[in-house]
């Protein structure tokens, strides 16, 4: 059995891959594990017989400041780039050039090109950002909490249209958002559920962005996604909004949570 460890800055995810490939997937949030391999061990408890376990591999975080051995089993230290990367191909079993985005605490771009992955480049803005904006303006609720909250709200009531501002933009709709949050300075007739959709959706919309744009500077017309943030389910439909304004399929595919905790498992 080969263990695969990323060590996120807002959740640390595992996956358990047995001899016969079948996997097994854990996520815990980060300040239990504190970026250590036997706090992982603790956690899992009696779900994992630790004498089969081959290699443990590890990613993210300050990972390769952990020791090459633990307990006798070797460690093997992943870049997290070639872990995005390699996680996302596993799941998406593509083989031309691609253009993949991590979404996780916050957005990574990476590029798969002549069988080897690059940095193209990212943003702080992620669910990281998710956490903090409920945080301040919603007294601390997970980004679970988050989604599920955004469900029943209204971005009439927060966010400016290009239909509120202008008569025409080019061939966009009006229905296209101008300005996040852009309501909030001179209205107060919005609810927490309000907030919640604004904070999801604006998130989304610049992660869908950045995509995009990626695509288009490497001349590709999709974009795979990874990572926990693109789950929920409004900060996904803000990333699709902005491709099907550039024509962009997005793919977001099973367990893409874990893709980087896939991805530094050697096969």
């Amino acid at each position: 059995m080969i263990i695969g460890c990323d060590f996120g800055i807002t959740n640390t995810d595992v996956v358990l891959r047995k001899s016969d490939g079948c996997e097994r997937f854990f996520s815990f949030a980060s300040n239990q594990v504190n970026g250590e391999i036997s706090a992982i061990f603790d956690l899992l408890g009696n779900q994992i017989d630790f004498a089969t376990i081959e290699k443990i591999c590890v990613t993210g975080g300050k990972s390769s400041d952990l020791p090459k051995k633990f307990l006798k089993k070797e460690v093997l230290h992943v870049n997290e780039i070639f872990a995005i990367g390699n996680g996302a191909r596993k799941i998406y079993q593509f083989e031309d050039n691609a253009l993949i985005v991590s979404t996780g605490s916050g957005t990574t771009c990476v590029t798969y090109k002549d069988n080897d992955y690059a940095l193209l480049g990212g943003i702080s803005m992620g669910g990281g950002t998710l956490d903090g904006m409920s945080s301040l303006m919603l007294d601390s609720i997970s980004s679970t909490e988050l989604d599920n909250l955004a469900n029943n709200g209204d971005l009439k009531k927060t966010d400016l249209k290009i239909g509120d501002v202008v008569n025409q933009i080019g061939n966009l709709s009006n229905d296209v958002t101008a300005v996040n949050l852009g309501k909030l300075k001179r209205s107060d007739n919005f609810s927490d559920d309000d907030i919640a959709l604004a904070i999801c959706n604006m998130v989304g919309e610049v992660i869908g962005t950045v995509a995009y744009l990626n695509a288009f500077l490497l001349g590709t017309s999709k974009v795979y996604f990874v990572g926990r943030t693109s789950s929920l389910s409004n900060v996904r439909i803000g990333i699709e909004k902005r491709l099907q304004i550039a024509g962009i399929n997005g793919c977001f595919g099973k367990n893409r949570e874990y893709a980087n905790a896939i991805g530094c498992m050697s096969d």
